[in-house]
């Protein structure tokens, strides 16, 4: 068995190192460059491919891999979207993603910017990184006070409702497909807009569908939520339409954003702008903010994350070999 990964990060090689050692009869190498039609022949030989869903892999990769003897498309994150699942399937590759890799980091790292935007916490900073001292007008909103809707009550939105209540807050839920325990227990509201008139912070925890839930998030839900609520998307950037959140904020009607998806984010974030132009006005237009949260979808990012990212993907490759089928199989 011959595993080949491609983009493997610095901090992702200690992780790929440790499941080696815990496979030694298993031939692993690497490459930080990603997977795209230049770089496929060096995965010749090899029975998987370990890749990151940062390029599209068209049928021209996908059938260099497979004339190089890959049977397996192991990806180390949830999204397949940019798979061509057409030619996958012609040349009969076997995938995989880790769609559960860690709740806990992207619920605790909205939880976390929820807070810090309800205490005013950029506000404060920088008014004492002035040495303005006065207390007064920058007021805190507490977390307990607050009514917080979440919208998907999948792995990470539970996590999130489950932090929420343990600052006190009342939680409120709205999901298609509603969790029985959940349910059970009455939280779930009929339909959005109840979510919206009710909720003080309203959370978006669910998937994007391209051509079914774009700009979910629009101007007319806007025009449903209480005034000075916050919004926040750790999910999907497509689900939010920017220009009707920046029209909100200039309105006062949104009191705040927590974003760390943007529908324009490809080709922005993870990149360093420091000595360039800055591309984006509208998402210049929102760092300008201090009510608006900027993170540069990091949210996942965590040492735990990452583990689990590298260990399931190559556990799934090793599966596959072995006849097996892992769980987190894509079944396309």
């Amino acid at each position: 068995m011959k595993i080949f990964a491609y983009g493997i990060r610095d901090d992702e090689i200690p992780y790929v190192s440790a499941w080696k050692n815990e496979h030694t009869d298993i031939d692993v190498e690497y490459t930080g460059k990603l997977l795209d039609a230049t770089t496929a022949p060096l995965a010749a030989g090899f029975d998987a491919a370990v890749v990151y869903q940062q390029l599209d892999y068209t049928r021209e990769t996908l059938a260099i891999l497979a004339q190089g003897g890959v049977k397996t498309l192991a990806l180390r994150n949830v999204g397949t979207d940019n798979i061509d699942f057409n030619a996958a399937r012609e040349f009969g590759f076997n995938i995989s993603n880790v769609p559960v890799y860690s709740p806990n980091a992207i619920a605790e790292h909205a939880a976390i910017q929820v807070a810090a935007l309800l205490s005013q916490a950029r506000v404060m900073q920088n008014k004492i990184a002035t040495r303005d001292l006065r207390w007064e007008p920058t007021i805190r909103r507490e977390v307990r006070d607050q009514v917080v809707g979440v919208i998907g009550t999948g792995h990470i939105g539970q996590v999130f409702m489950q932090i929420m209540e343990g600052f006190g807050a009342k939680v409120i839920a709205y999901d298609v497909f509603r969790n029985p325990a959940l349910e059970e227990q009455g939280y779930y509201v009929d339909t959005l807009d109840e979510l919206y008139a009710q909720s003080d912070v309203i959370s978006l925890h669910v998937p994007h569908f391209p051509g079914k839930n774009d700009h979910m998030i629009n101007a007319a839900a806007i025009a449903n939520m209480k005034d000075d609520a916050v919004l926040v998307n750790v999910s999907r950037g497509p689900l939010v339409d920017t220009d009707a959140v920046i029209a909100a904020l200039d309105a006062g009607k949104l009191a705040g954003f927590v974003m760390d998806t943007y529908e324009g984010e490809v080709g922005v974030f993870n990149e360093d702008w420091r000595d360039k132009e800055f591309p984006d006005a509208r998402l210049e237009n929102l760092l300008q903010r201090d009510n608006v949260y900027v993170t540069p979808h990091t949210a996942f990012y965590t040492t735990h994350a990452v583990r689990e990212m590298v260990r399931q993907s190559f556990d799934a490759a090793l599966a596959f070999s072995k006849g097996e089928t892992p769980q987190n199989v894509v079944k396309y």
